[in-house]
């Protein structure tokens, strides 16, 4: 090896587990053989071979090495026997792949390197430093924190799932440290997946924050005596003894005995002949194929490689001392094949669109076979669609997705579409997944102002479209999409309306509802072990991007198939599981309906007055501009007022104001939060920093941006609602967000009057009242809260009597107010912090009142305990309609990451479940208007309100058929304790009507 060369070290044991868990089920059909791992191993090790130029990394390896675990005994367990003493055993399923996986690295023609006694990551770590020392480049392919010790600027790692190159600057991102201080920052935080002991409250903020005020953990223990929290003091002091073995735990070794000398690392060509051998012994077509055509090798000619399935024990894998281990590790005979979900009979309402390759439990095996590009197929003229559309038909299920010239649906224009199918022509046993693209209106580039004229061989859009009128409104064909709410708007504005549907997307979050996103990507990456095409490496990005028409057809065909192919894939896994795991009602009742219904909302948009808002966006600056002289006179000088940097030598340099913080890159922190903090305890500087903020974000997010917003043909704003953004069930409105406008203050309030109805109409807003505290009173069963909600009482001064002894008749408003704040506040675990902020009092009279409130009402705090106490045993909690919400970090062995769960998991129920029951008003409202023969058309949902618009004429008809279906949407589902109650009244715009 020599200086300019590039190594790249592959994190084999890392790959294997992100291989095993990212793919479903897989075995072997001849002998059952689970090998999953293997496939996803393989395909992972392939892409990088053959695209590691095209990727982030950006250039091809001249070096290559595959680097495993040799076992769990190593050099640290003798040090700390408890190193690693609560890692589980591999799954049974794993276990006989190990030795498979070194096998195909071989067959890669790859070094395969393990040594005895030491971690993969200590040879990665000492391979690394040797390369460096010559002058080489190293990329190491993992994304593992441990490894992140080892980065410098020849030395960068590589997240083959996210595409991502991590170096220095992404690891002072991550972890607010350089990489040369990642070994101090783990040995305080230490490691409970690995079992390294760390100081206990220590994460890895507080962390970051005590190297950066000390340098180093050398200096820090020196100096522990100077640091001012008490208890991080205490901790800190407490663990002198053990943060030492906790770094030499932490620290990777650079001089690994490593037998294998750097120069024997240099990438060989592939034999082509031995690898498609062992792919094919595998049985792993799709991939076997690509392989034999890349290395120009004749499949029929070469044999199956007789590869060894027994496990050897003794050379690797887990600790093989154990006899438990020594008898997983005994040779596969006939595992049991894991079942993808409930059979047909068991999927609820579409068991007839099943083809029979799901079944028959064969859509794991199915959506796991390799992405194949090479088998999509472009269809130009009609006839060639006609007998995909035939195959569709027989099988009664499809895949659909749109390419357009814009993201926004109200004014994108079709592109093209794409199709997938189970095909069972060639394999009736389990099928196979047939693809295609149709291109309709991609043009040459060339031409006229307008952007050229349409590229030949495309079927003309109105033979396209009536073909998918045809389709997509057959109820008897499931057609299956992801997002597919922006599909549905924009066939609707062909004239098409998309009926008996799936939606990937809201299937995932109805089952996993914080365990991650739900994106197309993200699930593919998770379920399939597949990275789909990015739209930029199609549609290029920054000042080279095109829109989607511009796109060359044969590429554009490779990124919308496999599209639907994922999108395919994904229902086949997914679908399954709602049944299995009890949920499919929660999906049919609350997701799938509020498609359609959300699509007509966005359609329908609300008429926004241009005049009111010019005049609000003057009105607006004028305010700015006398706060801003308030602000130059305060403070002494003129600065530029929305500059961090500026205002916080101002504020602490200059004025020396008190709770003075740093950012990661040294300046002083001029958060939100921090002024919030400033202006509560009186400080006028800051309380008019915060108010020119205020007025100067209302101008340039509404008044100033609305505007922009008005759709040229209809007039209206259309926002945008997405489904599965929060984890609790709440919509999230963008493009513009109208959720986010003000009510508590007069100038939000203002922005609302520009919110108008159309002539001759009146806007209605229809409010739950407190159905946060109704639900918690419900879900609690609290006795007080219970009858005063059914007895009408207001529940704020109800509150303030219960704690503090004060008559109802006659209350002073500020002790209600307080008893408000407490109410809202428990709902989402405020602090006594929060509270005395809140309210501007003291820290412990706050306190105070919270004791105060859980000895009230006792019913609350045991509320809390046994949903924390669920949460953690479950990992998730659930709303009233059972509705799922997942916290994965509830059990964290980091106190900060264990509370803030623990917060959030008491909240959602109460949220979550305020949630369902405004989706199911929304599912329920429009049939009961139709059914009474009223016009109110519902336009917005913003949190707990919902705003329609009516001809002034039956806006009194209408409000009670609006009340009606909102305070009972609940029922007969749930039978509620409490009454729902609605506020509803009629005016020209919003502000009036709220």
């Amino acid at each position: 090896m020599k200086k300019g060369d590039h190594l790249f070290l592959v994190d084999g044991s890392g790959f294997i587990f992100r291989a095993f868990h990212a793919l479903p089920a897989l075995t072997r059909k001849s002998d059952k053989l689970p090998v999953g791992a293997v496939a996803g191993f393989c395909n992972m090790l392939w892409k990088l071979l053959t695209d590691a130029r095209d990727t982030s990394v950006g250039v091809t390896p001249t070096h290559f090495a595959v680097i495993f675990d040799y076992s769990s005994k190593t050099f640290r367990k003798e040090i700390y026997p408890d190193y690693k003493a609560n890692r589980q055993a591999p799954p049974e399923d794993l276990v006989p792949q190990f030795g498979l996986i070194r096998e195909a690295t071989r067959a890669f023609n790859l070094p395969c390197i393990e040594l005895e006694g030491y971690e993969a990551d200590d040879i990665i770590a000492t391979y690394a430093r040797q390369a460096e020392a010559i002058g080489a480049d190293v990329t190491i392919i993992s994304s593992d924190k441990d490894l992140m010790q080892l980065v410098t600027p020849n030395v960068h790692m590589y997240d083959s799932m996210k595409d991502k190159q991590i170096s220095i600057p992404e690891v002072i991102e991550k972890w607010g440290v350089p990489p040369e201080k990642m070994i101090d920052l783990q040995s305080l935080t230490g490691d409970s997946t690995d079992n390294v002991p760390g100081v206990p409250g220590i994460g890895p903020k507080t962390a970051a924050t005590l190297l950066e005020q000390f340098g180093d953990l050398d200096t820090l223990l020196a100096r522990a005596h100077e640091i001012k929290q008490d208890k991080r003091r205490e901790s800190i002091l407490a663990a002198r003894e053990i943060l030492p073995l906790s770094k030499m735990l932490v620290t990777l070794k650079t001089d690994t005995p490593v037998g294998v000398p750097l120069g024997d690392l240099e990438l060989k060509p592939q034999d082509g002949p031995r690898l498609v051998a062992f792919l094919k012994a595998m049985e792993f077509t799709s991939l076997t194929r690509r392989v034999a055509e890349v290395c120009g090798c004749d499949l029929a000619s070469i044999e199956p490689a007789e590869v060894p399935i027994e496990w050897n024990g003794k050379a690797h894998g887990p600790d093989l001392d154990d006899p438990a281990a020594e008898a997983k590790a005994a040779p596969v005979t006939t595992p049991k094949e894991k079942s993808p979900g409930n059979g047909a009979g068991e999927i609820g309402q579409d068991a007839a669109h099943l083809p029979k390759a799901f079944a028959e439990g064969r859509a794991a095996a199915l959506a796991a076979r390799p992405v194949d590009h090479s088998t999509y197929e472009t269809i130009r003229d009609p006839a060639h669609l006609n007998r995909f559309l035939t195959l569709v038909r027989e099988t009664g299920l499809v895949a659909f997705d749109t390419e357009t010239t814009s993201l926004d649906a109200m004014q994108a224009e079709l592109v093209g579409f794409s199709l997938a199918t189970i095909d069972n022509r060639t394999d009736p046993s389990s099928g196979t997944i047939s693809a295609c693209y149709v291109p309709v209106g991609h043009k040459s580039g060339t031409g006229d102002l307008l952007g050229g004229g349409l590229v030949e061989n495309q079927i003309p859009i109105k033979d396209a479209l009536a073909a998918l009128k045809d389709l997509l409104e057959d109820e008897t064909i499931l057609k299956i999409g992801q997002n597919l709410k922006y599909d549905a708007l924009l066939m609707r504005r062909y004239g098409i309306a998309v009926r008996a549907f799936d939606d990937t997307m809201l299937i995932s979050y109805v089952l996993d509802a914080g365990n991650g996103t739900h994106g197309m990507d993200s699930l593919s990456e998770r379920w399939l072990g597949h990275t789909p095409i990015a739209f930029k490496d199609v549609a290029g990005s920054g000042k080279g991007a095109v829109s989607f028409d511009q796109v060359d057809i044969a590429r554009a065909t490779a990124y919308a198939a496999e599209d639907a192919d994922v999108t395919l894939r994904l229902w086949l896994l997914l679908k399954p599981r709602l049944a299995a795991e009890g949920l499919m009602r929660v999906y049919e009742r609350l997701e799938r309906p509020l498609v359609d219904v959300l699509a007509r909302m966005e359609e329908r948009g609300i008429s926004v007055d241009r005049q009111i808002l010019s005049r609000l966006s003057g009105e607006l600056a004028q305010s700015a501009a006398r706060i801003e002289d308030e602000i130059y006179e305060l403070a002494g000088e003129r600065f530029n007022i929305g500059s961090p940097k500026q205002l916080g030598d101002i504020l602490f340099g200059k004025m020396g104001l008190s709770g003075a913080t740093k950012t990661k890159t040294g300046q002083w922190s001029t958060s939100a939060q921090v002024l919030e903090d400033l202006a509560a305890a009186g400080e006028p500087l800051p309380r008019r920093i915060v108010d020119w903020r205020q007025l100067t974000k209302l101008k340039s997010t509404y008044t100033d941006a609305l505007p922009g917003y008005i759709h040229p043909q209809t007039k209206r704003v259309h926002t945008s609602y997405a489904m599965a953004a929060t984890t609790t069930g709440r919509l999230a409105s963008s493009e513009p967000n109208l959720q986010n406008i003000p009510v508590r203050t007069a100038e939000g309030r203002k922005i609302r009057t520009a919110f108008i109805a159309e002539p001759g109409n009146l806007l209605v807003s229809a409010d739950y009242s407190q159905i946060e505290l109704r639900v918690l009173a419900h879900a609690a069963e609290i006795p007080q809260l219970v009858q005063a909600f059914a007895d009408g009482i207001d529940i704020h001064a109800m509150t303030a009597s219960e704690m503090f002894g004060v008559p109802v008749e006659g209350m002073p408003s500020d002790i209600r107010r307080r008893a408000k704040a407490i109410n809202f506040g428990i709902i989402y675990g405020i602090s006594a912090f929060g509270l005395a902020n809140q309210l501007g009092i003291e820290r412990s009279e706050a306190g105070d009142y919270i004791k105060r409130y859980f000895e009230r009402f006792p019913g609350i705090k045991a509320y809390m305990e046994e949903t924390k106490a669920k949460a953690r045993d479950l990992g998730y909690v659930e709303t009233i309609f059972g509705r799922r919400i997942h916290y994965p970090e509830i059990r964290s062995s980091n106190p900060s990451v264990r509370a803030f769960n623990e917060r959030a998991a008491i909240n959602a129920p109460i949220q979550g479940s305020a949630a369902d029951v405004i989706r199911r008003a929304m599912i329920r409202m429009e049939p009961a208007l139709e059914e009474n023969r009223i016009n109110a058309r519902m336009l917005l949902q913003v949190h707990d309100e919902l705003i329609f618009e009516a001809p002034e004429a039956e806006c009194e008809k209408a409000i009670p058929v609006i009340r009606q279906v909102m305070e009972h949407a609940a029922m007969p589902a749930i039978s509620m304790k409490v009454p729902l109650a609605v506020d509803a009244r009629a005016a020209k715009n919003w502000d009036e009507a709220h």
